[in-house]
């Protein structure tokens, strides 16, 4: 057995980290040979919980999980990691503003880089789930300047996932059988999901998405809206956010950077290159392919219409704000 991979998830007593705990340690994410040690990082009120959900992961008996480590101490969770899943953050709470929010996360992930910088191993791939998580990365990446900044991505594949649901659905095919939907931009209700480039598989026939949906006002508006808004609707039924779905795209994400996409398409935030005219240093989603070198390339060439360079630059002026604000707190 080869020596294990060390993952550390944050906000580890919570109700993502209890969905996708048992899915890394039992071999989903890293393969069914890669032995796991697992690092739980929350706060210190939450370590009588997070002692419970130690004791489940030690009773599922699985043979791949080496160790755990539970902690509420930044140094210890940081110590030697090679995959680094940043799912908690400073919730939005009800009467609080977006500025307060994210002042309260610049607090949390400033903090998290600094730890990051002083005791991860220079190769840690970093995954910012916590909202609003293209910010919230590019503020860790900030205050980790030994680790590349193309170590550092946020989750916009349960975007990509909703969409591409959105679209089996309608045609009543299988998930498998749609590719290369696309999500554009920053993982709020302004992102683009973007159905220009998608195929699918229809009757042994592979075709472009929009032919076979044969409904515009659809892909341009009912589509659109029900992505952006996926997240709000899961709440308002279960009165709790995305769990389950947000676990599985995690670790959709992660086996990608880790194994490589092949000639799959991927969406992914990366920090902006300037691709297809975002200003680059922007945390933006792109469509992208990954090596087996774990090299994550935005795919080249797309032709942009007029419909989506307004989608697209939308997105990218709420994250500029969304940026120029956080930083604004750094410089207080």
């Amino acid at each position: 057995m080869s020596e294990p991979v060390k993952v550390l998830v944050t906000g580890a007593a919570g109700q993502i980290a209890y969905s996708l705990l048992y899915s890394i340690a039992k071999g989903d994410v890293f393969g069914e040979k890669q032995p796991i040690s697992l690092v739980l990082l929350d706060i210190e009120p939450m370590m009588a919980v997070l002692d419970g959900v130690v004791m489940e992961l030690q009773d599922c008996a699985l043979p791949l999980l080496a160790d755990v480590i539970p902690t509420a101490d930044e140094a210890v969770a940081f110590k030697d990691i090679d995959v680094a899943l940043l799912v908690g953050a400073q919730p939005r709470r009800q009467g609080m503003e977006r500025k307060d929010l994210l002042k309260a996360n610049v607090k949390i992930f400033k903090s998290q880089g600094a730890a990051l910088d002083a005791h991860a191993k220079k190769t840690v791939k970093v995954v910012v789930v916590g909202n609003p998580a293209n910010t919230n990365a590019l503020v860790i990446a900030q205050f980790a300047p030994s680790i590349p900044k193309e170590n550092f991505s946020c989750l916009t594949r349960l975007d990509q996932n909703r969409a591409q649901a959105q679209v089996a659905t309608k045609l009543g095919i299988s998930n498998e059988n749609v590719q290369r939907t696309i999500i554009w931009g920053n993982h709020s209700s302004t992102q683009f999901p973007d159905l220009a480039h998608a195929v699918v598989h229809v009757n042994g026939k592979l075709m472009p998405a929009q032919e076979a949906i044969k409904d515009d006002n659809w892909v341009k508006d009912e589509f659109i809206k029900t992505v952006q808004t996926r997240g709000g609707a899961v709440i308002q039924a279960r009165k709790l956010s995305s769990a389950m779905s947000a676990a599985k795209a995690i670790c959709d994400h992660v086996r990608d950077w880790w194994f490589g996409t092949g000639e799959r398409w991927v969406s992914m935030g990366i920090i902006s290159k300037g691709d297809y005219g975002i200003k680059e240093g922007l945390m933006y989603s792109f469509p992208v392919q990954i090596g087996t070198d774990r090299v994550v390339q935005v795919v080249p060439g797309l032709t942009i219409s007029n419909f989506a360079r307004e989608k697209m630059d939308a997105t990218q002026a709420e994250l500029i704000e969304e940026k120029d604000c956080a930083f604004s707190f750094l410089e207080a």
